[in-house]
């Protein structure tokens, strides 16, 4: 007998897909000349192509300080899927390019952007595309506002008119200000312009399959979610790390550092999502609702030299993956004087009756051992153990994890006998890769982000009042340590950890996940 001999419906419900196809879209992607164009944008709209959810009516116009034609444009675009869209049919790349076209200009000429405007009402016509035009703000942050300011000046932001949302979106990427005085002041210059339901603050981490997977988890599976607090949760760690130092970034990340560049967005969404509440349904502001109430939980941090909840790194020389590799401050564009931090670890706690006194870690890094982004929930330990008299008086926990990356799937560590012995007992591990049970490539997470845009979905989007709430957590952070008294201790590249962060868990009698 099989499940769907109890449960016949459980056969028709065995995949859902609910896919919703772009409708006709005009898109300007501002910086199109830069490598976030080449290597994600472009190919993630030829891929949504392929799967046939772009809309037939569908064109971009390119914008960068670089002079291109538009067949200059579509060969780099052609290049680009060669490399970074393998597998896509020719004739499916040859008819997508055929949609694309260029403008170039200087950002704060305000002729540039009559031009735009110009072109897309060309464009829109030749190609008979009635529905909305998406601005993509592919460039560096300082360029936000005043790209906003030009296009709302020129009447492309249309937020005076009726239904607005869906005549023009504004696609945002992180990160959204340096601290809470500056993304403030950003969200104010692009509320001149754009309702908040135009604005589409990107974060491509939320686009990854394993993360949207997380909310499937917990809410489709009676399972898992009543043991899904306090009563049965010991902690819960997150972690990025990377492999990487910082490579072409230097003059961008050595006046960000980890905090603002990774924990600030990346790491307090996948926080939210794993730890927020049931939404009442799965509309978009119902779920952004309960991130946002998950992150105004978060117990407010206590700065205290000698036990902060915070703990901050920066590499040293060493060896990664077999070469060595100099220290931080030896990189090309690195200050010499340089203060910024490429590791943080921290210790929080949400203040809800569901987590309430339920550490969590969370811990990013550049230039550590391996490659690794993962969220690990482990269970408390059963309360007592049948098993003392062969020595078994505490039994390991067991322990969940979603693998982010490099290879995305989920595993669950438990107890089993093996055979042998009346009492031979061992950890197992029950895991699974998206790769291999559904034997295709996972989509590449600007594929989800650019489709949901494209639809009107901002559900994995960031309002302005998380953002708010994550900045106004680490902002008093940050100027703890902008006096340059913090301690920065020098861990060696290649390593997994450092005394000074492994303290964290181990205050508590934890450690560290091996990476």
């Amino acid at each position: 007998m099989t499940v769907q001999d109890i449960h016949p419906s459980v056969a028709a419900m065995e995949i859902v897909c609910a896919e919703t196809a772009a409708p006709p879209t005009a898109m300007v992607v501002f910086g199109a000349s830069g490598d976030l164009v080449t290597r994600k944008l472009l190919p993630s709209l030829a891929q949504i192509q392929e799967r046939g959810l772009l809309s037939e009516h569908f064109c971009l116009i390119g914008c960068g300080r670089t002079e291109y034609s538009d067949e200059q444009f579509r060969r780099i675009a052609r290049d680009a899927l060669g490399e970074y869209a393998k597998g896509i049919p020719h004739d499916t790349a040859a008819s997508f390019v055929e949609k694309l076209y260029y403008v170039s200009g200087d950002y704060n000429d305000p002729t540039l952007y009559q031009r735009i405007k110009d072109r897309l009402a060309e464009l829109k016509h030749r190609h008979d595309v009635h529905g909305c035009d998406v601005f993509y703000l592919a460039v560096p942050p300082v360029l936000y506002g005043s790209i906003s300011e030009h296009l709302g000046a020129a009447g492309l932001s249309c937020k005076d008119q009726p239904d607005c949302h869906q005549q023009a979106r504004l696609v945002v990427e992180k990160p959204f200000g340096r601290d809470l005085a500056s993304a403030t002041e950003l969200n104010r210059v692009l509320d001149k312009w754009f309702k908040e339901e135009q604005i589409y603050r990107i974060d491509h981490y939320l686009g990854k399959e394993t993360v949207q997977n997380l909310m499937i988890f917990r809410f489709a599976n009676g399972l898992f979610e009543p043991v899904w607090n306090r009563s049965h949760i010991d902690n819960i760690q997150i972690t990025i790390a990377e492999t990487l130092g910082v490579e072409h970034r230097a003059s961008y990340y050595d006046q960000s550092g980890a905090l603002r560049d990774m924990f600030q967005n990346h790491m307090l969404q996948m926080l939210a999502l794993v730890a927020m509440e049931p939404p009442s349904s799965f509309d978009a502001d119902r779920v952004r609702d309960e991130k946002a109430k998950l992150l105004r939980s978060i117990r407010p941090f206590q700065l205290d030299a000698w036990n902060s909840p915070f703990v901050r790194g920066r590499y040293g020389a060493g060896v990664v993956n077999g070469q060595e590799v100099p220290p931080y401050r030896d990189e090309p564009g690195v200050a010499a004087d340089s203060i910024t931090e490429t590791f943080v670890a921290a210790r929080l706690f949400v203040d809800n009756w569901r987590w309430k006194d339920v550490p969590f870690y969370l811990r990013t890094g550049k230039r550590l051992a391996r490659k690794s982004t993962e969220i690990a929930i482990t269970f408390k330990q059963v309360p007592h153990s049948l098993f003392g008299s062969v020595g078994l008086d505490e039994l390991p926990a067991n322990i969940l994890v979603f693998r982010i990356q490099p290879e995305e799937g989920m595993s669950l560590h438990f107890q089993a006998k093996r055979p042998g012995s009346k009492i031979c007992m061992g950890t197992l591990n029950m895991s699974f890769a998206y790769k291999d049970i559904f034997n295709a490539d996972m989509p590449e997470a600007y594929e989800r982000l650019l489709l949901d845009c494209m639809t009107g979905d901002q559900t994995l989007f960031t309002r302005f009042d998380a953002v708010d709430l994550a900045w106004r957590l680490l902002t008093p952070v940050l100027d703890a340590w902008h006096d340059g008294k913090t301690p920065l201790p020098e861990y060696p590249a290649g390593s997994e950890s450092f005394p000074q962060a492994d303290a964290l868990p181990a205050a508590d009698g934890h450690r560290w996940r091996r990476l």
